[in-house]
């Protein structure tokens, strides 16, 4: 079973929440900062918003933080495209039988948009939020939930993202690791290259 992440996997769309969180940010005269984007970068929304309220100080709810950022997010992955050799991969990996699933913390209606914009569903049998499943991709646990409602082990999946959290939580419930790098993700490209069982610049290197 081959299972994809989305924002900075199968889309170039990292640079999307970046922008998203400096507005944000600004509005209320925060500096973006690497101790902030530690707090927020892959996780779910609602981890999100908590860490932000705390981090801030803020006075608004979770629910009115997240409302906040679905605004200046909007029609945003109407227009984020494909990383390169993406959709050459899938067709390869299709036609050659593989099964195919999507495990994202995106939010699901960004999801929804970015997958439809491309036809990407037809690639997949299922897409699994972390965000419907109440937590992020930080746990070795929620990954052995996933391969459970795939119906496989984790010793038969393989993960492509370009997170090392994610990666290291995938490798710790037993899953082949594959790395992919994103430019907005540099600084851990080092350690990517030492946890995860390959590493790739780009899906056309798999080509």
């Amino acid at each position: 079973m081959l299972i994809f992440d989305l924002d900075g996997t199968l889309i170039d769309s990292n640079g999307v929440w970046v922008e998203v969180d400096k507005t944000f940010l600004a509005r209320r005269g925060a500096p973006y900062t690497k101790e902030y984007y530690e707090g927020v970068a892959h996780t779910i929304l609602q981890n999100c918003a908590v860490f932000t309220k705390e981090y801030l100080g803020l006075s608004e709810s979770c629910e009115e933080i997240i409302a906040e950022w679905m605004e200046l997010a909007a029609g945003q992955y109407h227009h984020v495209p494909l990383k390169p050799g993406v959709r050459e991969y899938l067709d390869r990996c299709r036609s050659a039988g593989h099964r195919m699933a999507v495990f994202t913390a995106c939010v699901p209606e960004h999801c929804q948009a970015a997958m439809e914009t491309h036809g990407l569903g037809e690639y997949f049998e299922q897409v699994i939020y972390a965000q419907k499943l109440g937590e992020d991709k930080r746990s070795p646990a929620i990954f052995k939930h996933v391969a459970d409602l795939l119906g496989v082990s984790p010793r038969e999946c393989v993960l492509f993202d370009d997170s090392l959290s994610a990666c290291k939580a995938a490798k710790a419930a037993g899953m082949t690791v594959v790395g992919v790098y994103d430019p907005f993700f540099q600084e851990s490209k080092v350690d990517m290259l030492e946890l995860c069982d390959q590493y790739i610049g780009s899906f056309e290197d798999l080509l």
